[in-house]
């Protein structure tokens, strides 16, 4: 059995209904340790870079394994979670994006667009996303790898 997951859910006004239900079935999946919900609330406007990055950085610090981010598309929310440094967002909206979003890319960061894939499979969706683990050992983890050394070297000359 593997260890639950600290998780942080946030979305932004495109993404908030989603994310109540998803934040709900988070809470009562035994797979999950700890939910950090960090909005936007129902009569927030918070632009969905700020509440991308502040999931990111809380994965990036530490303080969470993995982050499930909603916006219209789920594409900005994943650009803007990418700029922080360690991060890999993937946005998925089929079963076979979303395991090779863990196992292949060792991807932190799932987004989904609330305007994109319905309700019922983005719930199944984030289930089977919770029990995914990357396996360091994989032929993927040289991949991940030099995405990791080319971050902390920054750009060629």
């Amino acid at each position: 059995m593997t260890a639950p997951l600290r998780i942080v859910i946030g979305s932004d006004d495109a993404g908030f209904d989603y994310k109540e239900v998803l934040l709900r079935d988070l809470l009562s999946n035994d797979g999950v340790a700890l939910v950090t919900d960090v909005g936007v609330d129902a009569d927030g406007h918070t632009p969905y870079p700020t509440v991308a990055i502040e999931a990111a950085e809380r994965v990036a610090r530490g303080e969470a394994d993995r982050a499930l981010l909603i916006c219209g598309t789920g594409l900005g929310v994943a650009i803007a979670a990418n700029k922080v440094p360690g991060i890999r967002a993937v946005t998925a909206h089929d079963s076979f994006s979303v395991e090779r979003g863990v196992l292949s890319n060792n991807a932190q960061v799932l987004t989904m667009g609330q305007r994109v894939v319905g309700i019922e499979l983005a719930r199944r969706l984030v289930r089977e996303w919770l029990t995914y683990r990357f396996d360091d050992g994989s032929a993927s983890a040289d991949k991940v790898r030099i995405l990791s050394e080319y971050e902390a070297a920054g750009p060629r000359a």
